[in-house]
């Protein structure tokens, strides 16, 4: 009998994979048809949707990024990976909660694809969700809060690209090439994480409306006219696809038995 945590190690290994295969796709359009990335994220679903099989793909896009979503809230809430609750610890646990957060956006666009009527979807669904959001009562706080998470995302990404200490979380089975192929993603995706903080933070705290805060796919299409700083950034989140892809095979997922057993990471 399968138990809960096989269970949840599937699960978490389905939502690398739907990682891996959205990466790979943003980076790909980005490289080879750059015109398309103007459409944002909803451009990675649409090119996803018009693959062989493409809504079955979504639809294991919609669970597996809903799966992954709920393994860094855990992480936030219960530190099943062992951040602890010092300041780095948190600042760590925080950053997770605003990956959280982003993936649940990205799976709702994917939901939206996956339907048997996709005319316009993803067109704006953040930016509408932002809105409601500044429509409530402390609503630019949360949005600000919530592009903090994401600066702090994006230091923790940069940080991993320097230190290489997500190898402690990965085991010593996986391909030789794995350490640099995360430092250059974990790069990539720093930039993102910024360019997407930078406009939660303006929404919420500044005077930028809702239909300024940005994706995955936006954040990269802002850096379209910036030459080769562009295609670096587009072809490290390929990288972080491929590296992502090695992930859902080869990371090492935390217990989620009752006594919550923190694993023993190899050094």
């Amino acid at each position: 009998m399968v138990d809960k945590s096989e269970k949840f190690s599937t699960l978490v290994r389905v939502g690398y994979f739907s990682r891996a295969i959205m990466y790979s796709v943003l980076g790909l359009i980005a490289l080879t048809s750059a015109g398309k990335i103007g459409k944002g994220t909803a451009g990675i679903f649409r090119a996803i949707e018009d693959f062989p099989l493409g809504e079955a793909v979504l639809w294991l896009m919609v669970v597996g990024l809903l799966a992954y979503a709920m393994f860094r809230f855990a992480s936030t809430f219960f530190d099943i990976e062992n951040h602890g609750s010092d300041t780095i610890g948190w600042g760590k646990r925080i950053g997770h909660a605003g990956s959280a957060i982003g993936h649940l956006a990205l799976a709702w666009s994917a939901f939206q694809f996956a339907g048997t009527n996709s005319e316009g979807a993803g067109s704006g669904g953040a930016q509408e969700a932002a809105a409601g959001v500044l429509s409530i009562t402390f609503g630019g706080v949360i949005l600000g809060i919530l592009g903090i998470a994401f600066f702090l995302a994006a230091f923790n990404q940069a940080k991993k690209s320097y230190t290489a200490d997500f190898m402690n979380r990965i085991s010593g089975a996986a391909p030789g090439q794995t350490k640099l192929l995360g430092r250059i993603g974990f790069a990539a995706r720093a930039v993102v994480f910024v360019i997407i903080g930078w406009s939660l933070i303006k929404a919420g705290f500044g005077s930028a409306g809702s239909e300024q805060i940005k994706t995955l796919g936006d954040a990269l299409a802002s850096l379209a006219g910036e030459g080769i700083v562009f295609q670096l950034v587009a072809i490290g989140l390929l990288i972080f696809g491929l590296f992502s892809l090695i992930l859902a095979r080869y990371r090492i997922i935390p217990d989620m038995d009752v006594e919550r057993h923190i694993p023993q990471f190899r050094a």
